[in-house]
């Protein structure tokens, strides 16, 4: 079963702009995209770069660390030197909050 957990405001969060949030001992890079909200891994499967402070653009962000590219709406790779997909977690606005499934 999914336990959503609320990780922050719809207000905390500009477009266009990622977070790191903490849900259940797990690290999640959250983004806000044209003001929907995603959230996938915050550690890069490369070499654990934090996903959550790297540069976002459109739904692209990149690792701050050796610039792997992820899509933030699927937690898909899309540029090496990652080689594996982050995982993507659900979110709810309720209200606004923002609660992640995890």
């Amino acid at each position: 079963m999914t336990d959503f957990v609320s990780v922050a405001t719809t207000d905390e969060l500009d477009d266009g702009e990622g977070t790191v949030v903490e849900a259940n001992g797990h690290t999640i890079a959250l983004f806000r995209v044209e003001g929907d909200f995603y959230a996938i891994g915050n550690e890069c499967t490369h070499e654990g770069g934090p996903l959550g402070e790297g540069d976002l653009d459109g739904t692209t962000v990149t690792c701050p660390w050796h610039g792997a590219r992820f899509d933030v709406t699927s937690g898909k790779v899309l540029e090496p030197p990652a080689d594996d997909s982050e995982p993507e977690y659900e979110v709810h606005i309720d209200g606004d909050t923002v609660r992640v499934g995890v």
